[in-house]
């Protein structure tokens, strides 16, 4: 395995402005560029190209620390209250929400010593900023004394299965699933809103009714007040990488997935509506909202007709054009019990 290089740089503003009115936030804030976890269907890896970089390799052992994010933020923020006044009331409605974490993983190894999103959160937290924090890791846990102290705060733990042999393939250096929703446990203990991004859903990997029931229950049961679901999105670049993850530990999915996502970096239509049917259906069973700071949903409902034409929930693409493929297929490479049990130094990696 390639060694990790993080190089410090600086950064002329850490918040940023979201232009896409899709999105449910305003502002994003990203003190880290590329990630070690080194998810191979991780979007951000697109994202590369803006500093003349490839997908590859690089995104997860090349890390950018932006050494004076919190420096940059507390300009940004103390100018935008000196032009309220500093009417931090006033201030905070114009600003609306703060997400951290949309194009990397803020609790990435390194901050356990480098610290920029800790520093980030203690402005946020200072200016009253409703704030959302996106990551697949445990040590959010050691923030918890700013966070229970935050007016309007939300987390999200991103998992995707509770399959861990899976995850060490397609995730190679992320937490373990088990210590992610004992993270979940320990913010809802703590009284701070928390809930899951089960996301990407992988075709064929992941996207079973019974894998998904899984989780949904796994992840009611530690504590999550919301469950966000959606399908992987496969960009050019980042396609390129995730097939050749496929090719070396799935092989036999490769066919299907260039059918499946023949057509550019969504899947096909029958398929995601499929999917979306049964995703709904399983969030309203085990009384899990969709977004969060919405109430829970009424449940438990019957699942039987959530899909037109099916006595149960029908597994997505069954009568699609991926034909009967439904089950995981083995891996062509095995991978050692030993790596997939629960590891603490996630905590501590060697930086």
């Amino acid at each position: 395995m390639p060694e990790t290089i993080y190089e410090h740089i600086d950064t002329k503003q850490t918040l940023n402005r979201v232009k896409e009115e899709r999105m449910p936030f305003d502002w994003s804030i990203n003190p880290y560029r590329g990630c070690a976890h080194g998810c191979s269907f991780c979007y951000a890896r697109a994202f590369q190209s803006f500093i003349g970089r490839g997908a590859e390799d690089e995104f997860q052992h090349h890390i950018l620390l932006k050494q004076n994010a919190p420096d940059a933020l507390e300009g940004q923020l103390s100018r935008l209250a000196g032009k309220f006044g500093y009417d931090i009331e006033a201030m905070r409605r114009h600003i609306g929400q703060v997400t951290i974490g949309t194009a990397t993983d803020p609790y990435q190894p390194i901050e356990a010593k480098a610290q920029l999103t800790r520093e980030c959160l203690k402005l946020l937290a200072k200016y009253r900023i409703s704030t959302s924090i996106t990551t697949r890791s445990p040590l959010i846990t050691r923030d918890l004394d700013i966070l229970t102290q935050m007016k309007d705060i939300s987390v999200n733990i991103s998992i995707n299965s509770l399959d861990a042999g899976l995850i060490r393939r397609i995730e190679p250096a992320s937490p373990h699933p088990q210590m992610r929703l004992e993270t979940v446990q320990k913010l809802a203990e703590s009284g701070v809103h928390v809930g899951i991004f089960a996301a990407p859903i992988l075709p064929l990997l992941t996207d079973s009714e019974e894998s998904m029931d899984a989780l949904l229950s796994a992840a009611k049961g530690h504590g999550a007040a919301f469950a966000m679901v959606s399908l992987l999105r496969l960009s050019k670049d980042v396609k390129a990488w995730y097939m050749g993850t496929l090719r070396t530990h799935y092989p036999a999915l490769v066919e299907d997935y260039a059918e499946l996502y023949g057509q550019g970096p969504y899947a096909e239509r029958q398929y995601i509506d499929m999917f979306k049917g049964m995703s709904a259906a399983l969030l309203r069973k085990h009384g899990l909202s969709a977004i969060p700071g919405e109430g829970e949903a009424s449940g438990p409902v019957s699942l039987k007709g959530r899909i037109p034409g099916s006595d149960s929930i029908t597994p997505p693409g069954s009568d699609s054009t991926l034909g009967s493929i439904r089950r995981t297929p083995s891996p062509s490479v095995r991978v050692k019990q030993e790596e997939i049990q629960l590891r603490a130094e996630q905590l501590s990696f060697d930086f």
